[in-house]
This record gives structure tokens, C-alpha cells and sequence, in this order.
């Protein structure tokens, strides 16, 4: 009868082989392998990882210390925390090699020691995976960008041209109201520069830093304006994403929705949006789950909403909800001392986008466009001026350029008889400098100023500098130091500039609060 050798032999006998098994098996597997107890003594290491060491093999290098032999060593943490360090980029010798640690844990499960290897003994190996993975990274980058610069304000308020009283009052409003954290309602007809107005407002605002979405509620069909405003559910209807599809109220979070043309949104919709308003919560279509947002609306129509209100054309909760500060903005023929500025600013930006030269109107011309009434407002003028500059090739445009470009006006602004009476050369008076006034329907007296002769752009901008350093020292209350914040510029820049434009006074500042 054989007899069979005991238990206990049996299992020492295969703890042996699989231990020298699994040498083998890293030898073979990784460019170097060792294994540490839970004190930190390096109880094996293969061949390979001493070479990388340097490790002469007179002295066993089994029974050290494992900082004797690898000072920066991590192992020691994997052991203490059991936790395993699957990719680390480590420096041995010359090389740099990526290696893994992972924690070694006994019957009871309790931590024993900690085994490193290294995966590569030289990073080029990665090299086409890290160059893979960069280029991921840059592309998700590039579309990151391209998405802020989409959705961020494109105009400010700088680019509010005008600077008749009307247009004066309305960006002392606007400003106020961008630092007002609630909603607004922007009214005026077409044309006037409500999104413009939106942009600036947002730029201006804390939500600067974030999303401007935009949405014109005449511009979308009725059965898809629901889907773009609030979004969808995976398949909440035919032909609907597989995924859910955010609206824009749900890619406004955090910043600024503009909703164009309200008063042409649907009587069903608007229940929905006032619950955004109330509520702070949108529900996309087709799901029972709502969704929180933090976000503010500008609101803008060319419509008269109590009017529609009265004919139930729109909700007076809706209204009411919108209307918390009203912006109107006024019309191109109520602010007629504007119209040389403007014209000026269209041109240049013509000029800027063709490539070209800078044209000028002349005052016969700029009278012949104070004749209209303009209802397409600014952007009525854009379009004629633009039509002007492509059938003429003068760099000064005539009163004869908008012959055929101006519609009969029913009630021209000014009538014609006031420019005939007392007036009977206008294009000659502005030639001289003299500003051209006329009475407005309404009773009041506006003028058109004449066009500035051109100045030396050094002029100009030591003009605007000296303007820009009197605004902020009035703003900080003579303060130079918060002035200096305000301009962006150092103290010593300042009082150099102060120097350069003669605003020093002759005594010694005193010392000034900060």
C-alpha cells in the first residue's frame, strides 16, 4: 500500500511551486518585479529590477530596508492603506519607467506586504497611446473653446452707439439693471437693438462667466419650439434622440437666457415658462422628472403685450412675471441727434468686414436721411447705407447716393417744411460747423450735429486717455490708488499720465484712503 505524504506537506509543496511559479511568470510578464513584507523589508526581487538598480549581486539585496535601496519608493503607503497604485511614472537612475503596486493580503486578510512592478522600463513604449490620449484631450479642448466662444455675450456696452438723452438714460438703466440679478423685459420695435442691448446686459452682469443662449420664439415652428426651449426625453416622440437632448433653458444654467419675440410664443408654452420663472425647474417633453436651473431671462418683444393680454393673446401671469424691470428702447426717429454717430460706426464696420475704404456721408447726405422716418430703425439704416456703398464707388456719400433707397414715408420726421423754414441751405450750415436743429412732432427740438473734422489719431487717443483718468478718479472719489485698479494700470503709471496731461495740482498729494 503507498503511502501518501501528509497534508500539511501537500500544501507547503504547492505554495512552493505557485511561488516559483509566479516568478517565472513576472519575469516573463514585466521588465522587473519586487515584493516587500509588511515591515518594509524587500523579501524578493528578480534580476531584472536590480539590474535597472545597478545592484552589483556581491551583497543579498533581500532582508534591506526597501528606502535603503529605493529612497522615493510609495510602497511603503500601499501597505498602510491596502489600497493598490495601479499607474505611477517613477524615476530610476536615467529612467524614467511606469510601475504598478499592489497590496499582498494573508488568509485572514489582513495586509502582508505590497508587490511593485514595473510595466515599462521606457516610456516611448506609451508613446503612441500618450499621443493618442493628447490629442483626444486637444481636440475636447478646441470644441470646450469653440462652445464658450459660441455661447458667450458678443457685444457690450461700448457698442451701444448713441449718445443722445434717450440713448444716455437707457445705458444708465441698463447698467443698473445688469447688476440686478432678475429678470428683464426689453420692448421696442424692430430693429432697435434689443439683443444687442441683451448681450451688453449679460456681459456686464456676475453671469458674465457664463452661458449666453439664445432663442427667437417667431424664428422656430410651434411643434418644435417645445423640444428647443425645454428639451427631450429619450424617445418622447418619432424620430426623437436616442439620448436626452437638453433645451436651451437647461444650456442657459448658470447664465443667461434671451428670448426673442416672446409675444409670439405660444399660449401652451407660456405655462411652461412661467413655471421656469416661479419655480426655477424645467421638465423636458416627454419625461415626469423635473429638472433645477439657475438661470436669468431677458425677454424681448417688438409687440405690444398688454394689448395681447387684452385680446387673450398672452398670459397676465406671464406678464407680470417678465415685466419686473422694462427697458424701452426708443425708436431711430426719436433720437435723430444720434444719426451722425451711427452712420459713422456702420460704415467703419462695412469698411472693417470688406476690407476696404473707410467711407464718410456728407452732411446733404446725413440731412437727406433725417427726412425718413425710419421704421426699420438701426438696423433699416445699416441695410441702406450698405446698399449705398455698393452702387457708389466716392469715398463720400451724397444726398443723390440714397436716391431710390428710401421708401416714401407717410409722415417724414422732420416734415420738410421744417428744414425749408428758416433753413435753406442745411448741407451748407453743417459744412460750416453750425449744428442743424428741427422741432420733433412731439413738441420738443432735437439737431443734427455736424460731422467732425478728421484730427491727428495721436489727438484723439491722448484725448480719450485724459477722459477715461478724469471718469475713474471721479468714480473713486479722487482716490488714485482705486483709480489706478479702475484703469488697470499701476499707481506710478498713473501719476506719470497725471504728469503727461497737466492734472497734477501744484501741492504735494496727501496721504489717501484705501
Amino acid at each position: 500500500m503507498v503511502k501518501r505524504p501528509p497534508i500539511a506537506s501537500t500544501e507547503a509543496f504547492l505554495r512552493s511551486q505557485a511561488a516559483r511559479t509566479l516568478r517565472r511568470l513576472f519575469d516573463s510578464l514585466y521588465e522587473g518585479a519586487f515584493a516587500i513584507d509588511r515591515a518594509g523589508r524587500i523579501v524578493w526581487m528578480n534580476d531584472k529590477y536590480k539590474a535597472l538598480l545597478g545592484w552589483n549581486g556581491v551583497a543579498p539585496i533581500e532582508g534591506r530596508i526597501l528606502e535603503e535601496v529605493i529612497p522615493d519608493s510609495l510602497m511603503r503607503k500601499v501597505v498602510e492603506s491596502g489600497q493598490a497604485d495601479l499607474l505611477d511614472i517613477i524615476t530610476l537612475g536615467k529612467r524614467e519607467v511606469v510601475v504598478s503596486r499592489i497590496p499582498l493580503f494573508d488568509a485572514q486578510g489582513q495586509v502582508s506586504g505590497a508587490l511593485g512592478v514595473i510595466l515599462y522600463d521606457r516610456l516611448q513604449a506609451l508613446r503612441p497611446i500618450v499621443s493618442k490620449f493628447q490629442r483626444m484631450q486637444d481636440d475636447l479642448a478646441a470644441a470646450r473653446r469653440e462652445l464658450v466662444a459660441e455661447r458667450r455675450a458678443k457685444y457690450s456696452f461700448s457698442q451701444l452707439v448713441g449718445t443722445s438723452p434717450l440713448m444716455r438714460d437707457l445705458k444708465a438703466q441698463a447698467r443698473r439693471a445688469a447688476a440686478r440679478d432678475t429678470t428683464l423685459l426689453l420692448l421696442g420695435e424692430t430693429g432697435t437693438g434689443k439683443e444687442l442691448l441683451a448681450h451688453a446686459i449679460h456681459a456686464a452682469s456676475p453671469r458674465a462667466a457664463r452661458p449666453m443662449v439664445r432663442v427667437n420664439a417667431a424664428a422656430i415652428p410651434e411643434h418644435l419650439l417645445e423640444a428647443e426651449l425645454f428639451g427631450t426625453a429619450p424617445g418622447a416622440y418619432t424620430g426623437a434622440a436616442a439620448r436626452p437632448k437638453p433645451g436651451k433653458v437647461a444650456l442657459a444654467d448658470g447664465g443667461t437666457l434671451f428670448l426673442d419675440e416672446v409675444g409670439d410664443m405660444p399660449l401652451s408654452l407660456q405655462a411652461k415658462l412661467l413655471r421656469v420663472l416661479q419655480e426655477r425647474e424645467v421638465e423636458p417633453l416627454g419625461s415626469n422628472k423635473v429638472v433645477s436651473v439657475d438661470v436669468r431671462i431677458i425677454a424681448a418683444t417688438s409687440r405690444d403685450l398688454r394689448l395681447m393680454m387684452e385680446q387673450g393673446a398672452f398670459r397676465p401671469d406671464l406678464f407680470y412675471r417678465l415685466n419686473v424691470l422694462p427697458l424701452t428702447l426708443p425708436p431711430l426717429r426719436a433720437r435723430l441727434e444720434d444719426l451722425g454717430i451711427l452712420c459713422e460706426a456702420l460704415l467703419e464696420t462695412m469698411a472693417l468686414e470688406a476690407d476696404g475704404a473707410m467711407r464718410e456721408i456728407a452732411p446733404s447726405g446725413l440731412a437727406r436721411l433725417a427726412h425718413y422716418a425710419w421704421p426699420g430703425n438701426v438696423r433699416e439704416l445699416g441695410n441702406v447705407l450698405q446698399q449705398a456703398v455698393a452702387h457708389r464707388d466716392s469715398l463720400l456719400l451724397e444726398a443723390e447716393d440714397f436716391a431710390g433707397l428710401l421708401a416714401p414715408s407717410p409722415d417724414p420726421i422732420p416734415p420738410m417744411a421744417a428744414w425749408d423754414s428758416g433753413l435753406p441751405d442745411a448741407p451748407a450750415q453743417l459744412n460750416a460747423g453750425i449744428p442743424l436743429t428741427y422741432p420733433r412732432p412731439d413738441g420738443l427740438t432735437a439737431a443734427i450735429m455736424p460731422l467732425e473734422a478728421p484730427r491727428p489719431l495721436r489727438a484723439v487717443l491722448a484725448e480719450a486717455e485724459r477722459a477715461a483718468i478724469l471718469r475713474a478718479l471721479e468714480a473713486t472719489g479722487g482716490v488714485k490708488l482705486q483709480a489706478a485698479k479702475v484703469l488697470g494700470i499701476s499707481r506710478a503709471q498713473l501719476y506719470e499720465k497725471l504728469a503727461s496731461h497737466h492734472l497734477m495740482s501744484g501741492k504735494q498729494d496727501k496721504v489717501e484712503t484705501v
